[in-house]
C-alpha cells in the first residue's frame, strides 16, 4: 500500500471518528432550540451539483447524521410545497395545495402553534414571500395555497415572532383594504423593509424586503438568507426557539431547468446553513435539521470537472418528482433522524424533542 493511499484512509477514519465523538457528546441530551432548514427542490444531485460548483465544499456534507424521508402526499404520489409543509408543519399527510388543513379541510395543529404552547419562540427566514406555501404551512390554516392575502391575515395570529422574507403587498395591498403591518406593530411588531436596519433588541420583528418574492441570488439579493439566519437567530435566542429557514429559489431553478440558478441558490441555502451550525457549535444545545420537501426537475449529473467546478447536467422534468430526499441533522437529538421514514415523522421526532 502507497504512502499516499495510507494517509488518506488514516484522515478518513480521523474524520469519522471526530464526528462520531462529536455526536456522541449530544447523546442523552434533549435541544434548548432546534433549527429546521429546508432546501425546497433540494435533491441529491442538486447538492453535489452545489458541491462540485463551489470547490468541493458544502457544509451540509459535514453533519454527522443523515436519513432518507419519502414525500409523497395524501391524494398524489408527488408532493406539492404545500402538501410537503404541511407534514413538516402538522405531521399528516393532506392534499396537495392545502395548508395545514387535514383533507376533510380541517385545521391541524402546527408544530409552531405547539412549541407557543411549550413557551419557545418561534421565527421564519427565506427568500420567497412568506406567504408562498412552505413558510404558510407553519401558521396558516388554508384551503388554497394560492389564497395569500387570506395567508397573510393568518399571520394576525401571532403564532411567529420574527420572520423575514417578502410578500408586503400581501400585507398592504389587499382588497379589503385593511393594513396589517399596522395591525401588527399596534401589537408590538418591530417592522422593516430593510434587513439591516432590523433591531436586534426587538421581541418581534417582520421584515419584509419586497413587495413580492426576493431577487435571484444572481440578481442582488446578496447575502440576505445567511443575515436572515444570523438575525433571527439573535432575535430568538434570548428563549428556546424553533426557527424554519427556507432556501426557497432552488426549486425555482429547478421548474426552469437551469443548472446555475439550482447551483447559486443551493451555494447560497449552504451559507445559511453555516450560519446555524456555527451558533450550534458554539451554543451545545441546539439541533440543526436540513432536508428538503422534495424534489423537482429529475436532476441527473452525467459528467463533472472538480478543477473547472463545473457539471454536465441533464433535467428529465420542469415538475416536481417523487425521489425521496436527504436529511441531514446536528446536534442534540440528531441521532432520532437517521434511517428511512416518512415526511410527517419529522413533526413528531421534533414534537418529542421539544415536549419537556
Amino acid at each position: 500500500m502507497s504512502l499516499k493511499r495510507l494517509l488518506t484512509i488514516c484522515c478518513i477514519a480521523l474524520s469519522v471518528n471526530s464526528l462520531n465523538a462529536q455526536q456522541e457528546t449530544f447523546k442523552e441530551q434533549l435541544p434548548e432550540n432546534v433549527i429546521l432548514m429546508i432546501g425546497d427542490g433540494m435533491g441529491i444531485a442538486q447538492m453535489y451539483a452545489a458541491y462540485t460548483a463551489n470547490g468541493q465544499y458544502l457544509n451540509i456534507f459535514g453533519m454527522p447524521v443523515t436519513g432518507i424521508m419519502l414525500t409523497y402526499s395524501a391524494d398524489e404520489y408527488t408532493t406539492d410545497s404545500a402538501a410537503g409543509g404541511t407534514a413538516f408543519a402538522c405531521g399528516k399527510k393532506t392534499n396537495n395545495g392545502s395548508l395545514s388543513v387535514d383533507t376533510a379541510g380541517k385545521p391541524m395543529q402546527t408544530i409552531f402553534e405547539y412549541a407557543k404552547e411549550k413557551h419557545y419562540s418561534t421565527g421564519i427566514a427565506v427568500t420567497c414571500a412568506i406567504t408562498h406555501a412552505t413558510p404558510a404551512a407553519f401558521y396558516a390554516h388554508v384551503g388554497k395555497r394560492s389564497e395569500y392575502e387570506t395567508i397573510a391575515s393568518h399571520f394576525l395570529n401571532k403564532t411567529v415572532d420574527v420572520a423575514f422574507g417578502g410578500g408586503r403587498k400581501y400585507f398592504v395591498k389587499r382588497k379589503d383594504k385593511r393594513n396589517l403591518i399596522e395591525l401588527l406593530m399596534k401589537d408590538g411588531y418591530f417592522y422593516s423593509t430593510n434587513i439591516d436596519s432590523v433591531d436586534i433588541s426587538q421581541q418581534k420583528v417582520l421584515c419584509l424586503a419586497t413587495d413580492g418574492d426576493l431577487p435571484k441570488i444572481s440578481e442582488g439579493r446578496n447575502d440576505f438568507l445567511p443575515l436572515a439566519t444570523q438575525k433571527s437567530i439573535e432575535l430568538l435566542k434570548k428563549n428556546r426557539f424553533l426557527l424554519m429557514v427556507e432556501g426557497s429559489q432552488i426549486d425555482w431553478g429547478n421548474h426552469l431547468n437551469s443548472i446555475n440558478y439550482v447551483i447559486n441558490e443551493t451555494v447560497d441555502f449552504d451559507k445559511a446553513v453555516k450560519v446555524a451550525l456555527d451558533f450550534a457549535k458554539k451554543d451545545g444545545k441546539t439541533l440543526v435539521i436540513v432536508t428538503a420537501d422534495h424534489e423537482s426537475g429529475g436532476l441527473t449529473l452525467i459528467n463533472g470537472n472538480f478543477k473547472k467546478s463545473t457539471v454536465d447536467s441533464n433535467f428529465s422534468s420542469l415538475n416536481h418528482t417523487a425521489v425521496p430526499v436527504m436529511v441531514f441533522a446536528y446536534g442534540p437529538g440528531a441521532e432520532m433522524f437517521t434511517g428511512c421514514y416518512q415526511n410527517t415523522a419529522l413533526f413528531d421526532k421534533i414534537k418529542m424533542l421539544i415536549s419537556k
